[in-house]
């Protein structure tokens, strides 16, 4: 009977189709670093942001007549808000304790997704701005 030979792990097709797309199109080493949100009225906004997820603003632009503002943020994408055209973005934020925020916010907001178990194993919620743009938040897989 001929030695058995291990099998390779099983290779992600998809994964590595993906990647092979993103090389050939010169983007091989691309990553997310910001995401705008388009919003109607800047200072609604970021009071929103501010009041309902205590957000704080790190800078504005252009410094004579704003009409973008960004968040600080702990690592990952720059989170952001600008006045343009435009609606219906859906950004999905980690966070280690979904259902605290979800008491903090679930009254302050439009509810998109009420907290619940997801069949992939983790915790999440999902809400609206005033702007209809959709804010996901999900327990951090590392707590």
């Amino acid at each position: 009977m001929p030695a058995l030979i291990p099998h390779p792990a099983p290779v992600d097709a998809f994964a590595v189709r993906r990647r092979d797309l993103w090389q050939a199109a010169g983007m091989g080493g691309t990553r997310l670093d910001h995401v705008r949100a388009n919003v109607a009225d800047l200072d609604a906004a970021v009071e929103w942001y501010a009041k309902v997820l205590g957000f704080e603003v790190e800078a504005y632009w252009p410094p004579d007549a704003p009409n973008y503002a960004h968040f600080v943020t702990q690592s990952g994408a720059t989170f952001a808000v600008m006045v343009a055209e435009g609606r219906g973005g859906r950004f999905n934020f980690t966070v280690d304790d979904p259902d605290a925020l979800w008491d903090k916010v679930k009254d302050l907001a439009v509810v998109v997704e009420p907290l619940f178990d997801t069949p992939y194993g983790t915790r999440k919620f999902t809400i609206a701005d005033p702007d209809g743009n959709e804010l996901g938040f999900a327990r951090n897989e590392l707590t």
